[in-house]
């Protein structure tokens, strides 16, 4: 073999060295770049892990949203408590409105009023009116309590000595009720019909006014003049109107 053959032989065989491991250096590129695909499921397992916690994420929210429905819960619960303090106090409530109100209020007694005729020159009785005027009497509550008082009072007048009564009819007007507190005053009115004739007349010198619903008196004294005799008439022209 020449020298020349021998070169060529070493470069064929170096070539085929270069080109293997060109070939071998490919591979283990290949085989590097198949490494990275192969990782990528890891990294989508990672991602599946982050999804994981994010749902954990989720879940410590739907715990805090948990606890912020118990704390509402407490708040609904304070809510109750808070009303059912307050229907606790509606009794007492009630029990002083109704007192303000008038509702459960006792009637007017006999013991706690005051009578007299209103006497100023507006309440007089004209002597001059043809047929019939009238006179007012004056109820005032003198107790420390309220009361309830309406209807019809009784009205008896009598002579001097006491020997001559009349108990006045009433009239058919309607009425009501009326609360009085203490020291506030109602009236009502008594239809007469004056004379000053000498005969026929029937002169009072008391009344006995007996308020309504009970049967003690208050006797006052009578202001005025003489009367028309009526007393055994069946419409008399003197006649007891309504409290209310």
């Amino acid at each position: 073999m020449s020298a020349n053959t021998t070169a060529r032989t070493v470069r064929r065989r170096s070539l085929r060295i270069a080109v293997a491991a060109l070939t071998a250096a490919a591979g283990l590129t290949l085989t590097a770049c198949s490494g990275s695909e192969a990782n990528t499921e890891p990294a989508g397992q990672s991602d599946a892990g982050m999804a994981v916690e994010s749902s954990g994420t989720g879940s410590g929210a739907k715990e805090q949203g948990s606890g912020a429905q118990a704390d509402s819960g407490a708040k609904t619960d304070a809510k109750t408590d808070a009303k059912a303090g307050s229907g606790a106090k509606k009794p007492g409530t009630n029990a002083a409105g109704s007192g303000g109100s008038g509702s459960g209020v006792d009637r007017c007694h006999t013991s706690g009023l005051k009578a007299a005729f209103a006497t100023g020159e507006d309440a007089a009785p004209d002597p001059n009116a043809g047929g019939s005027t009238t006179t007012s009497v004056v109820l005032t509550n003198k107790g420390s309590r309220t009361c309830k008082i309406g209807g019809f009072p009784g009205v008896d007048l009598k002579s001097e000595n006491g020997g001559e009564r009349w108990s006045l009819a009433r009239s058919s007007a309607k009425h009501g009720s009326i609360t009085l507190a203490p020291g506030d005053s109602t009236d009502f009115t008594i239809n007469v019909a004056l004379t000053k004739e000498e005969e026929g007349f029937y002169q009072p010198a008391f009344a006995d006014v007996t308020p309504p619903n009970e049967t003690k008196s208050i006797t006052i004294k009578w202001p005025w003049g003489t009367l028309v005799d009526q007393r055994s008439a069946t419409h008399p022209a003197t006649f007891v109107n309504p409290i209310g």
